[in-house]
């Protein structure tokens, strides 16, 4: 890695990778990467989004949904699913387009 961010923005499209399981434990979501036997833990916000993304929409659909939803100011939210989404692209769980 180069150290570089990703670029990632409302106008992006997210995939999520068919090497990845979901697994409910208690009040969070965990997945686990098959490729590098990697684990990565959501809260019920995360969960969400993850479950938004697989419908390969773009994050501002996404960021929509999420204001919809949920009761904070829209840039937070889209800071949060920025972050989220970036972290989610550098461990290999989703691909950003």
């Amino acid at each position: 890695m180069t150290g570089t961010p990703l670029a990632v923005t409302l106008a992006s499209k997210v995939a999520v990778s068919d090497e990845v399981l979901m697994q409910e434990v208690g009040d969070e979501v965990v997945l686990l990467d098959l490729a590098s036997e990697r684990y990565f833990g959501l809260d019920p916000v995360g969960t969400r989004i993850w479950e938004l993304l697989p419908q390969r929409r773009d994050l501002a659909a996404v960021h929509q949904s999420l204001c919809e939803e949920f009761d904070a100011l829209p840039a937070t939210i889209e800071h949060d699913l920025l972050a989220l989404v970036r972290s989610l692209a550098e461990a290999g769980l989703v691909t950003v387009d």
